[in-house]
């Protein structure tokens, strides 16, 4: 069997840095130095690599520069993780940080076998998940523009019935009938206005894209089985698959929640044991989806016309975890509401438990993939 030689990547935006460890503990840890961030001064790396006749194992930490590089190692015929930023083991007294010491570092620890690697996505699933991240940031541009222009309104004393909801069609009406005096603040209004507009046809174009790129997503039936659960549409279940990606390589439903930042904080010490809020750890929209679909379970249970549709197409397992899930949450949700939780906490607690449905609703649409 070859010996391994175990290579740590600091990568940045231009330059990477390169650690390598050799086996064993006792094993040299040594810096190569810099290299530019293009493929072709990483297949230079590889190339004199590959020289030592050594089996190479690389890693590098996940970050604003993709999985470019992964897979450029992975063609190569090397093995390569990406490893989560988060989960990397911190010396309390560590008080210097430097490109170098990264590099050697993530050597040191990748051979030790303490770090943890994310998942890495296919061309197509990182695809979707980027027009879902796109979609995301025309609902945030959205929020943003609205604000503007009531900021703007308000300034001027023009304030919208308070008992009516905003941005509807008579919301619309309203906002064409509002006019200045000085040519100026009418120019500020209306740049105001067809921000909004534009804002929301993005947001509304992102949303007819995804419908109409999911059928040929490998996630699809996923997605489609999300949808039988109250409180997710396509949109949030699409959002939702696209950030876990690949429910099945978690094990336990636990283990799913523990991901999402959905589980208690902990610490505990000989005989003290304090518990917190949840970690929030993870994809930040992932847990929102959940959070937002537990408060339908305020409700008690039953199925919606537009669900019924919905749930007429999936297959008997999964219509049964669906009406499982609305019976079991609906029911705790009246329970924790008794005993006087506050109804966040109690949303909370309910996204929890439905983790644990999506988690099995992964795990029996896998044979039905197969």
């Amino acid at each position: 069997m070859r010996e391994k030689l175990f290579v740590g990547l600091d990568v940045h935006k231009r330059n990477i840095s390169v650690g390598v460890a050799e086996e064993g503990r006792t094993g040299e840890v040594r810096f190569l130095g810099d290299i530019e961030n293009s493929p072709i001064a990483i297949n230079g790396l590889l190339k004199k690599l590959a020289k030592q006749d050594r089996q190479i194992e690389f890693c590098y930490e996940a970050g604003p520069c993709g999985y470019g590089i992964y897979r450029q190692i992975i063609a190569a015929g090397h093995d390569c993780c990406v490893i989560a930023p988060t989960k990397i083991a911190i010396a309390p007294g560590e008080r210097v940080k430097t490109d170098r010491r990264d590099a050697q570092r993530l050597a040191v620890l990748h051979r030790a076998g303490e770090l943890t690697p994310v998942w890495v996505p296919d061309l197509k699933h990182e695809a979707m998940r980027d027009l879902i991240r796109a979609r995301m940031d025309a609902v945030r541009q959205v929020t943003t523009a609205r604000h503007q222009l009531s900021a703007f309104l308000l300034r001027h004393g023009r304030v919208y019935a308070p008992n009516r909801k905003p941005w509807t069609k008579i919301h619309s009406r309203w906002l064409g009938s509002q006019n200045f005096d000085e040519p100026a603040q009418q120019i500020v209004f209306q740049d105001y206005v067809q921000a909004v507009w534009n804002a929301v046809e993005r947001r509304d174009n992102m949303v007819r894209r995804i419908e109409e790129l999911t059928p040929d997503w490998s996630l699809r039936d996923f997605v489609y089985a999300l949808r039988c659960f109250r409180g997710l549409d396509l949109v949030s279940a699409a959002t939702l698959a696209a950030s876990v990606g690949d429910v099945t390589r978690f094990d336990t439903s636990r283990q799913l929640m523990g991901y999402l930042g959905l589980t208690p904080s902990e610490y505990s010490s000989g005989g003290s044991v304090r518990r917190g809020g949840i970690t929030k750890t993870g994809n930040r929209e992932a847990r929102r989806m959940l959070v937002e679909a537990a408060w339908s379970y305020r409700f008690p249970a039953k199925v919606a016309q537009h669900k019924a549709r919905i749930l007429e197409a999936q297959p008997k397992p999964v219509r049964d975890l669906a009406w499982k899930a609305q019976e079991r949450l609906c029911k705790r949700y009246r329970t924790l509401e008794a005993r006087g939780k506050k109804s966040t906490i109690i949303a909370v607690a309910i996204a929890r438990e439905l983790a644990g449905f999506v988690w099995a609703v992964g795990h029996e649409m896998r044979p039905l993939s197969e």
